[in-house]
């Protein structure tokens, strides 16, 4: 069974298994990593217990604005949202009880350590799910209805996520006491366990040796970077959007043996009922139509087609059928050539089918890539600089994440194309790499520098890079495990796009969490000290 129907039941049957197999694996997934890093069997369940709550409040709010025509939503969209909000709220989860932990060593009382707790970590909290939100947001000057949708309903799950772990989830962690921790129980002591250690260790090699950290992390990444032009976005046809060939697939493969690729999926001309025969020529002179044939009539009574044409308002309909697979990039750039063949004739001429609508589809989608990220990291900044009071560190965090970014590009050139072996990437795969990695990536820096202002205050910005990272490089790692563990999970389902989606995300998170927020941004920290501030007053003082 194939043609249309049966690529659109495989489709089907792929987005279905988003509700249980992809939920279930990405619930599993985390609890895993949350128990090697807690090393605990309890404390493990609070923030995963929170991240359910948050995923359960986010679907509800989201089925009343679909239910009331406010959002549209499809497969693609519930499957991101399920591993977006499940990650971002254990990413915050995990931030907030790395410092609530640090906080009991400090404070007799849990009460008034959780009130420390939550002076850390709001401001850098509010401010990473506020730059992913606003990140998301922007897709709504998309021109593609399914990347409009994903704003509103992603932001949403981060605004879910972040208010369950600023609420529910210190609440739960008051309720149960010191003891959720066993058997590693936080004492009263004023014993700073995280500055001992494989971060104290990496503080000490950063503190030692900046200058050549920077440029030799900064040098790999530009040679990655180099691969992205490299990276085929020319769009995938529906046959190549299967990580397996399906019934529908294979049984276009044998239909493309013995017809034209285009037979059953014509591109679709509407002209007057004068223009069908000159229309009809200039069509057959194009090397990629195979044939012409206007939409004939069908006889009721006898149940049989007719050779008369159908005339509707003056209007008749051609089917052009093409030499090459109507999904295909071939098809979609016969596109251009057809309508301005036609146009010549009568410039009201309409031009559609599914070739057409790839084509239409890739140019709004181009469009989009020009008007969205730049929107995007100008929000992004404005964001940065005013948390941390600095334009130089929100310009320089902001280089360091988008050649990230770009290196990521690279790395999913080689892989996908020598490795996984995909046809090529989606046309709207740079932009939805790139709203997500510039917007998550940041997320890993405001967590360090948030941590490193406060510690410049005190001891100076030198020293307070080297604790901040130190401080921070155990929990920040961990969020950058578990979110990139969630994203990877995106590749059980049988989809192409969601797949790279879900490699480009991890990959990317993981090169922020490992590389650029361990090792790069830290020694350039270090070798600009206080003047990472500027034009803040901390860029005064004396390091």
């Amino acid at each position: 069974v194939t043609g249309a129907g049966g690529l659109f039941a495989d489709l089907f049957d792929a987005f279905g298994s988003i509700n249980t197999k992809l939920l279930q694996t990405t619930l599993l997934v985390v609890a895993v990593i949350l128990i090697f890093v807690y090393r605990s069997p309890i404390l493990w369940i609070l923030p995963l217990f929170t991240a359910g709550t948050a995923l359960g409040l986010a679907t509800l709010l989201i089925y009343l604005l679909a239910k009331n025509g406010v959002i549209d939503l499809n497969g693609q969209t519930q499957g991101i949202l399920d591993v977006l909000v499940l990650g971002a709220a254990t990413d915050y989860a995990l931030l907030l009880i790395s410092r609530y932990r640090e906080e009991l060593h400090h404070h007799p009382s849990r009460y008034v350590a959780m009130r420390a707790t939550l002076r850390g970590v709001i401001e850098p909290i509010v401010a990473s799910g506020s730059t992913v939100i606003v990140g998301l947001m922007v897709l709504l000057l998309s021109d593609l209805s399914s990347n409009r949708a994903l704003g509103p309903v992603g932001s949403i799950g981060i605004a879910s996520a972040m208010v369950a772990s600023l609420t529910l989830l210190p609440a739960l962690l008051l309720i149960f006491g010191r003891w959720i921790f066993w058997p590693k129980i936080p004492r009263f002591d004023d014993v700073d366990e995280k500055l001992s250690g494989i971060w104290s260790k990496v503080g000490k090699f950063v503190e030692r040796r900046p200058k050549p950290i920077w440029i030799t992390t900064a040098a790999i990444l530009v040679i990655f970077a180099g691969f992205a032009p490299t990276l085929n976005t020319a769009g995938l046809s529906q046959s190549q959007s299967f990580t397996s060939k399906t019934d529908a697939v294979i049984g276009l493969e044998k239909l493309g043996e013995h017809f034209p690729s285009g037979e059953g999926n014509p591109v679709e001309i509407v002209v007057k009922s004068s223009d069908i025969a000159p229309v009809s020529a200039a069509l057959k002179s194009l090397p990629t139509v195979a044939s012409v044939v206007p939409m004939t009539g069908f006889d009721p009574a006898t149940k049989q087609p007719t050779s008369d044409v159908v005339i509707v308002d003056d209007k008749a309909l051609i089917y052009a059928t093409l030499n090459v697979a109507a999904d295909s990039s071939a098809a979609k750039k016969a596109i251009p050539g057809i309508r301005a063949a036609v146009k010549k004739i009568d410039p009201s001429i309409l031009v559609g089918g599914q070739s057409a609508i790839g084509y239409d589809i890739d140019v709004a989608s181009r469009h989009d890539v020009r008007t969205i990220i730049p929107i995007v990291l100008i929000l992004i900044a404005i964001i940065l600089g005013l948390l941390l009071r600095s334009i130089l560190a929100a310009g320089i965090l902001l280089v360091t994440v988008v050649l990230s970014f770009l290196a990521t590009l690279g790395v999913c050139a080689i892989v996908f194309q020598h490795i996984f072996g995909f046809a090529g990437a989606d046309q709207s795969f740079p932009l939805f790499a790139f709203v997500f990695l510039v917007a998550l990536g940041i997320d890993y820096n405001i967590f360090l520098m948030t941590r490193v202002r406060e510690e410049s205050i005190k001891i100076g910005t030198r020293a307070g890079v080297i604790k901040g990272l130190t401080v921070t490089g155990g929990v920040i790692t961990s969020a950058g495990i578990v979110l990139a563990s969630t994203f990877g999970v995106l590749g059980v389902l049988p989809l192409v796009f969601l797949a790279e989606i879900g490699f480009a995300v991890a990959f990317g998170v993981l090169l922020d969490t490992i590389v650029v927020r361990s090792l790069l941004v830290p020694a350039l920290v270090r070798v600009l000290g206080p003047k990472i501030w500027w034009p803040s007053k901390l860029r005064l003082q004396k390091d």
